[in-house]
């Protein structure tokens, strides 16, 4: 008896004819596939020590530019209204200064961001102002930390208003054509 092979026709692996036995896995296939899953076992065993050098290296690096940060925000302190005017030209973060957020960027004087001991856990953003007429604090932060299922959790400094200046008092728009009100989102409150 010959058989032809139909050469327009690719069998998918498992797959069968109606009249042919199952087909058993070959021996030989199982065990490349195991070889195939040690490798991939090894160079992912590699990329994790890759990101725990670059870490180090981030994490020493962020030290060296310390001192070039302080002396860079000692110069931006006397431009005025520098943070305000770099907030509003960032394309995403200009989004977040309402009118009166606008106002008290006015009063940051510097800025500074921490990473946390690891780097890929999160970081914090101190928004460092001089006094003004809002609130009592000087300082306020805002802490993003990354959780393990890959959200983020936001927290923030509960902010001292002076009487009568709370800005986020009923903060809320109505969305053209929604069912209910759109909060605002805000950088800092």
């Amino acid at each position: 008896m010959k058989m032809v092979a139909d050469k327009g026709k690719k069998t998918k692996v498992g797959e069968r004819g109606a009249n042919e036995e199952p087909e058993h896995i070959d021996g030989e296939l199982v065990l490349s596939i195991e070889k195939l899953q040690e490798i991939q076992d090894e160079l992912e065993k590699v990329n994790e020590e890759a990101s725990d050098k670059v870490l180090e290296v981030e994490q020493k690096y962020n030290e060296i530019r310390r001192p070039v940060y302080k002396r860079r925000n000692d110069i931006i302190q006397s431009i005025p209204d520098f943070w305000l005017t770099a907030f509003l030209s960032h394309p995403a973060l200009g989004d977040l200064l309402c009118e009166e957020d606008q106002k008290i960027f006015k009063y940051l004087v510097s800025l500074d961001v921490e990473d946390s001991k690891d780097v890929k856990s999160g970081y914090t953003i101190t928004f460092n102002f001089s006094p003004n007429p809002y609130f009592e604090d000087t300082k306020l932060t805002k802490t993003y930390t990354f959780l393990d299922e890959g959200t983020t959790n936001v927290t923030g400094t509960e902010i001292k208003w002076k009487e009568g200046m709370n800005i986020s008092n009923g903060v809320s728009h109505e969305k053209k054509g929604a069912k209910r009100p759109l909060t605002e989102e805000r950088l800092f409150l």
